[in-house]
């Protein structure tokens, strides 16, 4: 008897469901605490934690529905099969059209144009309620109407000119890869993922929002200052409109080598009245460059692809595994979507680690920035990025350590205020 493994994935999807209910549930009662962390008590102000608790407690309601709606289409899709029947329904499209549907790419592009249209039809409703009426009732969202949908067509143009390439090239190494597919499949999303590190800021991040240069002053030779001595090899000091979409801020830096660039969203610099504290929250990024953190990311994550790509080519030729699934071919982005359903317990597992490494990372980055002088500064920045963001002032412990990548601002703070251990 063939192992159920469409049940077993199934099965696994609904008890993570319960699992991070549960949690969720946990972070709903912590967000309604009428009070404030003793931590943030005169540091936040009411006005402030009313607001943010307001904002958090509709995101999560949000947050609810669209996790039992989505668990109930993804349970329904698998159960029902609609993914055999929708890769046969595209081979007759193709067919149709006057195409061959033996040729696989082909038949592949026509199945991921449908289920890409079928994800913009099911998440626009929720993409529009969030945007429209959660951010815009907290006065988060700046979007207009046509923005919104103007954004949305540009993705879609995007994914249409850049998808055929990329999904043909890996159709044909794993048709052709052999002993050595997992290297070859590895090689080329290794190069994949540098490339697009590198035309995605130029090329595509640009068609979205406008970056400018940040105006001469002091801010900017602040930053510049910072960055020499660090010996950080910052070439472009660019201002972002997110202002456009949000009032939510936020500030970043990317690049190869000695091209490096910092980002400031315009928000960001509006929110922080001080100088200092805008410099701060630079200190901190940098710090995760010095201290090799985002390398470390790079690698473990080539690591982890490497490791799914072998585990890939162990199964992909799996009769039993397909035809669970309800299929009666094995067609190479089938068996993609398949092993990605039956690997999701280690996909939860290594989340869980990662993230425990990030948290691990930003305490690092802000004891960095501390070191530098900038405790008093990055304190002030972290609190007022929690204030204006509105972000949640009381955290369930379960909840945070699963689910986020960054420290609570409580523990944050707590960590920045406890002094240096000095050597004997």
């Amino acid at each position: 008897m063939a192992f159920p493994f469409l049940e077993a994935v199934i099965g696994f999807m609904i008890l993570m469901y319960i699992f991070e209910t549960y949690l969720d549930l946990r972070q709903h009662t912590a967000l309604k605490l009428p009070t404030l962390p003793k931590t943030l008590e005169g540091v936040i102000s009411q006005e402030k934690f009313e607001k943010s608790r307001a904002y958090s407690l509709d995101k999560s309601h949000f947050h609810f529905i669209h996790e039992f709606v989505t668990i109930l289409m993804d349970s329904a899709i698998l159960f029902f099969r609609v993914l055999p029947w929708f890769w046969k329904r595209s081979g007759d499209f193709v067919t149709l059209v006057g195409l061959n549907a033996e040729n696989e790419i082909l038949h592949t592009l026509a199945f991921l144009g449908g289920v890409m249209i079928w994800s913009q039809i099911t998440d626009l409703p929720f993409s529009l309620y969030s945007t429209f009426v959660v951010e815009a009732r907290h006065g988060f969202n700046k979007q207009t109407i046509w923005l919104f949908f103007r954004d949305m067509v540009k993705g879609i143009c995007l994914a249409v000119i850049l998808g055929p390439p990329i999904v043909s090239a890996i159709i044909v190494i794993v048709q052709k890869g052999g002993a050595y597919l997992a290297i070859y499949l590895w090689a080329f999303m290794f190069v994949l993922s540098l490339v697009m590190m590198t035309l995605y800021p130029v090329l595509i991040a640009p068609l979205f929002n406008k970056f400018t240069p940040l105006p001469e002053g002091e801010l900017r030779l602040k930053i510049e200052k910072l960055a020499s001595s660090l010996k950080f090899p910052l070439k472009k000091l660019f201002v972002v409109d997110g202002s456009t979409r949000s009032s939510h801020s936020n500030a970043y830096m990317y690049g190869f080598f000695k091209n490096k660039r910092i980002v400031l969203y315009d928000t960001l610099i509006q929110q922080c009245k001080d100088d200092e504290e805008i410099v701060a929250v630079i200190a901190h990024e940098l710090g995760h460059w010095k201290l090799n953190h985002t390398m470390y990311s790079f690698i473990a994550v080539q690591i982890l692809t490497f490791l799914q790509f072998g585990g890939y080519t162990l199964v992909r030729n799996s009769s039993s595994l397909f035809q669970s699934f309800g299929f009666d071919t094995q067609p190479v982005i089938i068996g993609l979507i398949i092993f990605q359903h039956t690997i999701i317990p280690l996909q939860h597992l290594v989340s869980f680690a990662l993230n425990l490494v990030s948290r691990s990372f930003e305490f690092q980055a802000d004891a960095f920035a501390k070191k530098l002088g900038y405790a008093s500064a990055l304190r002030a920045g972290l609190v007022k990025l929690q204030e204006e963001n509105l972000s949640a002032m009381n955290t369930d412990p379960w909840y945070s350590a699963y689910h986020y990548s960054h420290p609570p601002l409580v523990e944050r703070l707590d960590a920045i205020d406890k002094p240096d251990k000095k050597a004997d």
